[in-house]
């Protein structure tokens, strides 16, 4: 199993934060274009509930379209939920998202648990390639929220 954190402050109040991350629209704009991520989804602007299936298309790795669905598992309003991978390239995708009242924001946290199909062949191309792309897609992520959310685009973290 592998895990992959990161963490970034946002001046916003949790209730925002919330409404923002909870709402899986909102997913595309914090995505890099060349994964040309798309909601199959209708979700009619439904909040996330316990049981809830996504369906999306992504470009993950070498602009190869695949299907990927998450559920999600659990959600403590307004401080965490997390979603799972029910279909998709991983064998096992879990992510945590923890949202935290500090002085003048929010803290947000992301733990993503994953393992890689493939055995040893799927642990050499973590290495060689996975790794680093989820490092790019969350790098991205930051800075898109940056620029979204605060003043200047960008912050100490």
């Amino acid at each position: 199993m592998y895990q992959y954190k990161t963490e970034q402050f946002l001046p916003l109040s949790i209730k925002e934060a919330w409404a923002f991350f909870s709402s899986p629209g909102n997913l595309s704009r914090i995505t890099p274009p060349e994964m040309d991520f798309k909601i199959l989804t209708n979700l009619n602007g439904e909040a996330i509930f316990e049981g809830m299936k996504i369906d999306y298309t992504v470009k993950p790795l070498f602009g190869i379209p695949l299907h990927w669905q998450t559920e999600i598992c659990t959600i403590q309003y307004p401080e965490t939920f997390t979603d799972k991978q029910t279909k998709g390239p991983y064998k096992t995708w879990e992510h945590t998202h923890t949202f935290t009242q500090a002085k003048g924001g929010v803290l947000m946290n992301d733990v993503v648990n994953y393992k890689i199909p493939f055995g040893i062949a799927g642990d050499l191309l973590h290495s060689m390639v996975i790794r680093k792309k989820i490092e790019t897609i969350f790098d991205f992520r930051k800075k898109a929220l940056n620029k979204l959310f605060t003043v200047n685009g960008n912050n100490s973290n």
